[in-house]
C-alpha cells in the first residue's frame, strides 16, 4: 500500500509534468508540420489552426527548388564520413590516453577538454583563412576535415570515461594469447565500446546534419549545398516563402528524427556505462 501511495502521490505527478514538458517541446514541430500543409494565404491567416485540406504542392515545389536529392546526398555523405573519422580518431586517442598514462597524455587530454569551451564564433574567421590556404574551401572532404577538428574534443572526452569502465584484464589475456596492440583494440576493446560509439554517432549526426554556419563558410558552390543551406534559399532580402520553407524543413528533419528514434536507447546506455569506472 505504501508503494501504491508513493506512486500515486509523487511518481504520477512527475509523469504528468514530464508529459507536459514533452508536449511543450513538440509545439514547434506541430507548427512546422501543420503549416507546411497549408497554402500561403491560409498560413498567413492563422498559423495555429489545422489545415482545411492537405496541400501537398509545396512539397513537390520544394523537391525541385532545393534539388532535394542532391542536397540530401551531400548532407548524408558529410555526416557519414565525419562520423566514421571521428569515431576512429576519438576512440583510439582516448584508449591511448587511458591505457598509457603520462604527463604528455594528460596534457593532451586537458587540451581536448579546454577546446570544448571555445565558442565557434570566436575562431570562424581564422578558420576560413586557414581552410582557404590549405585548399579546404568548396570541398565536402574539406568540410569533413573541419568537423574532425571541432568534434574530436567532445568525442574523446566521452570515450575517455567509457574506456575506464573496461576491465584491463581482458586486454592482458588477449596480449598473452599473442594478439597485437592493434588487434587488442579492434578485436577486444572496440566492440565493447559499442554503447558509447552509438551515443557519439547520434550526437554527431544531430549536430552535423542540422549545422548551417560551418557549411555556409566552407561551401560556396551551389552543387555542394547541404539541406540547411538549400532550405535557406527560401528566405530572400525582400521575400520569405514560409509555406515552401516549412515544407523544406519538414523534409530535412524527417530523416534525422527517424534515425534518432531508432537509436535513442543507446544514449542513456552509453552515458550510464561510461560514468562508472571499472
Amino acid at each position: 500500500m505504501d508503494s501504491v501511495k508513493k506512486y500515486s502521490a509523487r511518481l504520477f505527478t512527475l509523469e504528468v509534468l514530464g508529459i507536459l514538458v514533452a508536449l511543450l517541446f513538440l509545439v514547434p514541430f506541430y507548427f512546422v508540420v501543420v503549416n507546411s500543409l497549408k497554402t500561403f494565404p491560409e498560413l498567413a491567416a492563422n498559423t495555429a489552426k489545422l489545415p482545411q485540406s492537405l496541400y501537398l504542392d509545396s512539397y513537390t515545389k520544394v523537391w525541385t527548388i532545393m534539388n532535394f536529392p542532391k542536397a540530401f546526398f551531400n548532407s548524408l555523405f558529410i555526416t557519414v564520413v565525419s562520423n566514421l573519422g571521428l569515431v576512429v580518431i576519438s576512440s583510439m586517442a582516448a584508449y591511448r590516453m587511458v591505457r598509457k598514462p603520462s604527463k604528455f597524455n594528460n596534457l593532451v587530454f586537458l587540451a581536448f577538454v579546454a577546446a570544448m569551451v571555445i565558442p565557434f564564433q570566436s575562431i570562424m574567421i581564422p578558420l576560413v583563412r586557414v581552410a582557404s590556404n590549405v585548399g579546404l574551401m568548396d570541398s565536402k572532404l574539406g568540410l569533413v576535415a573541419c568537423y574532425f577538428g571541432f568534434g574530436v574534443s567532445l568525442n574523446t572526452f566521452l570515450y575517455h570515461g567509457f574506456v575506464k569502465s573496461i576491465p584491463q584484464e581482458i586486454e592482458e589475456s588477449a596480449t598473452v594469447d599473442g594478439c597485437s596492440p592493434y588487434g587488442v583494440f579492434w578485436k577486444i576493446v572496440f566492440p565493447l565500446l559499442k554503447p558509447m560509439t552509438m551515443t557519439v554517432i547520434i550526437l554527431n549526426s544531430l549536430w552535423i546534419w542540422n549545422d548551417y554556419l560551418l557549411p555556409s563558410l566552407v561551401l560556396n558552390n551551389p552543387e555542394l549545398r547541404t539541406i540547411p543551406l538549400a532550405t535557406f534559399s527560401f528566405f530572400g532580402q525582400y521575400t520569405k516563402q514560409w509555406d515552401l520553407a516549412l515544407a523544406g524543413l519538414t523534409l530535412s528533419v524527417l530523416p534525422i528524427v527517424i534515425f534518432f528514434l531508432m537509436l535513442q536507447k543507446h544514449i542513456v546506455e552509453g552515458i550510464t556505462a561510461g560514468s562508472v569506472k571499472g
